[in-house]
């Protein structure tokens, strides 16, 4: 699964950012390639309005 941040961390909870870094994300535009398992679905359901998601 290909993930991308398509948005600015600018604004956002603490603790959503802290997640977008666990999942390896630090700039806007910035993509990572990462196993779908149930962990990284819910890390991606709580910041979906940030990132474009890729199967």
């Amino acid at each position: 699964m290909k993930i991308t941040l398509v948005r600015s961390l600018i604004g956002v909870k603490k603790d959503q950012r802290n997640t977008v870094y666990a999942l390896g994300l630090r700039k806007r535009g910035s993509s990572r390639e990462v196993k779908d398992t149930r962990d990284v679905r819910g890390m991606v359901n709580k910041v979906s309005f940030l990132l474009k998601v890729e199967d």
